[in-house]
């Protein structure tokens, strides 16, 4: 299943690099390949990272991540 999510993933990129009435400004001065290999590995690096912690830290990395949303949120209400 993570195989089929990874190679729509890859696809939608792709067709999306393809697509040439899109004008994306941060892809506009960028080489393509280098953008889809970068995109990939960012979207791999968080299940891989979260593989190889403990359950604790996962909780230690969750619990920072709630706090940091909270924090946001207070910020945006003033």
């Amino acid at each position: 299943m993570k195989m089929l999510l990874f190679f729509r993933e890859r696809l939608c990129i792709i067709e999306d690099m393809a697509d040439t009435s899109k004008t994306d400004k941060t892809t506009s001065d960028k080489n393509p390949a280098a953008v889809m290999l970068g995109r990939l590995g960012g979207l791999k690096g968080g299940h891989a990272r979260a593989a190889k912690m403990t359950p604790e830290e996962r909780s230690e990395s969750a619990r920072k991540a709630v706090l940091a949303r909270w924090e946001k949120a207070k910020k945006e209400k003033i």
